[in-house]
């Protein structure tokens, strides 16, 4: 059944994103996991600044793993955010009505969250999802089409530097792997993962492996697998593919010579879960899962040796009985908070992390001042919080509170076409 909860295509996309609405009751609001056997602490790289030296602490995982830099707020003061204008990429769908025309360009002072316009890089169809490489040279995108491609923009100079196929249809998910050689993609339509070559320039050679996730069965009321993320874990030894369509995150070994994939362990969520997207502890030992379809979250224990996930019990998001359909999930990098995009709802839920990691404690919900927020990314120095609200076509932006981790909204949100990304840096 289609929920009409992400976004149908016009002739030029020729492909429609089906969910399946769910608003099953979440579970007990604290859930603990058994520790699994203990990793090597964080080796998280820091998200790119490209003006100047990094303007504060390491985020959660990889800017690869979530194109999303974590905050460090509670504990310990942020260091002091840095003045003056700071780049952030808007992602849209241009085949939508009221759609954008390509990648956005912004910029936002570090200090007070405003937002200002600064055009736009063409020539990139449905930009959907965003990523940066670690060391700031290109910015990637997925072209969320039937025919599925990954485009690569030069930074600062925002030069097209070329698009290749994903071999699937509807990529809605990338990033790049730590190292800074691969570029990783999910391709929703077809249910597969991809990985492309990246050179010395940051643009995206041919393919060097696709997998499809043919196995288990799609869960209840998907007729496919959907893969929606496919990131790196902390400490760099594997990578982790999450499947909405097959209620399962897939754990990968990469052959870093020759670019090509090895599955090493699965993981199935509740059925009819819809796992959407994991965002790590920074201790490495644990991750959260947004559950898109039941509306919960769960903790999820992660074995650094052999790459396996050991998936929780469901979690409520606070949001009530109503319709809503968890987006993405983002942790401080103090591991201190994490926070949650709920769509439908629209609001934003805060828990206190516990336990090492181990437990989510929920606190509350704000509204997030728009419709539908899709993805939600910190800011370099953790002290603001984007939210791209796909049906409002605005950006919220919102201070996060040094100490408790609160959300203080910084003015009106930004009016961007259709907005499903925002990647500051």
């Amino acid at each position: 059944m289609s929920s009409g909860a992400e976004h149908s295509r016009g002739a030029g996309g020729g492909w429609t994103r089906r969910r399946l609405v769910g608003a099953l009751a979440g579970a007990a609001a604290i859930t603990a996991l058994p520790a699994p056997a203990a990793p090597r602490a964080d080796g998280d790289a820091r998200a790119p600044d490209l003006t100047g030296p990094p303007a504060g602490p390491a985020p959660s995982v990889p800017p690869s793993a979530s194109s999303s830099p974590s905050a460090s707020p509670s504990g310990s003061p942020s260091p002091a955010p840095r003045s003056g204008p700071r780049p952030l990429f808007l992602g849209t769908y241009t085949s939508a009505d009221g759609g954008g025309k390509g990648i956005g360009l912004a910029t936002y002072d570090a200090v007070t969250g405003e937002v200002t316009g600064g055009g736009v890089v063409t020539g990139v169809d449905d930009p959907s999802f965003l990523a940066v490489h670690p060391d700031g040279r290109a910015l990637y995108a997925v072209d969320e089409r039937t025919a599925g491609t990954v485009t690569a923009v030069s930074l600062p100079g925002h030069e097209v530097l070329g698009t290749r196929a994903t071999g699937g249809a509807g990529p809605c998910h990338l990033s790049v792997h730590p190292s800074g050689r691969w570029l990783l993609s999910a391709n929703y339509g077809s249910g597969s993962v991809s990985v492309h070559p990246l050179d010395a320039s940051g643009a995206i050679g041919e393919r060097t492996d696709l997998v499809t996730h043919s196995t288990p069965a799609p869960g209840p009321g998907q007729q496919g697998p959907h893969a929606h993320q496919f990131i790196t874990s902390p400490d760099g030894g594997h990578l982790l593919a999450v499947n909405l369509g097959t209620d399962t995150v897939y754990s990968y070994r990469l052959d870093t010579s020759a670019g090509t994939l090895t599955e090493v362990s699965r993981a199935a969520t509740r059925p009819g879960a819809g796992p959407r997207h994991l965002t790590f502890h920074p201790g490495g030992r644990y991750a959260y899962l947004a559950n898109e379809v039941d509306d919960t979250v769960t903790v999820c224990g992660y074995d650094r040796g052999t790459g396996r996930l050991t998936v929780g019990e469901p979690q409520s998001t606070g949001t009530g009985g109503g319709t809503s359909h968890p987006a993405q999930i983002l942790v401080t990098s103090n591991g201190a908070y994490a926070y949650l995009a709920n769509r439908g709802h629209n609001s934003l839920t805060r828990y206190a992390i516990e336990a090492d990691g181990a437990r989510l404690r929920l606190l509350d919900t704000v509204p997030v001042g728009g419709d539908f927020p899709r993805h939600i990314a910190f800011s370099p120095d953790g002290r603001l919080l984007f939210a791209a609200n796909q049906r409002s076509g605005t950006v919220s932006v919102f201070h996060v509170d040094d100490r408790g981790g609160e959300l203080r909204r910084t003015g009106e949100p930004f009016a961007s076409p259709v907005a499903v990304c925002a990647l500051p840096l």
